[in-house]
């Protein structure tokens, strides 16, 4: 359970138009002047940012891996939450 969690019950479910799964977990601290959450983005192959939902796979998450393995910052910054 989440420090100071409120109002966001998991798992709960999705529905896109392009299918549904569930939120199994979802990381946020309520704080005294607002509520951080753990969140990914994504940008389309032109660059563009977007708003919906990330939904990845096996082969994004190895993508990922990957790349973390050239940003030493961010990845000090992730190993330092979950230790």
């Amino acid at each position: 359970m989440n420090a100071g969690k409120k109002g966001r019950n998991v798992p709960r479910a999705f529905d896109l138009h392009w299918g549904n799964g569930v939120i199994a977990e979802e990381a946020t601290y309520s704080g005294e002047h607002h509520e951080p959450s753990i969140r990914f983005c994504y940008y389309d192959h032109a660059g563009r940012f977007q708003r919906s939902p990330l939904v990845v796979g096996n082969a994004e998450i190895d993508g990922l891996r990957g790349a973390l393995a050239e940003t030493p910052r961010l990845r000090e910054l992730l190993k330092e939450m979950v230790t």
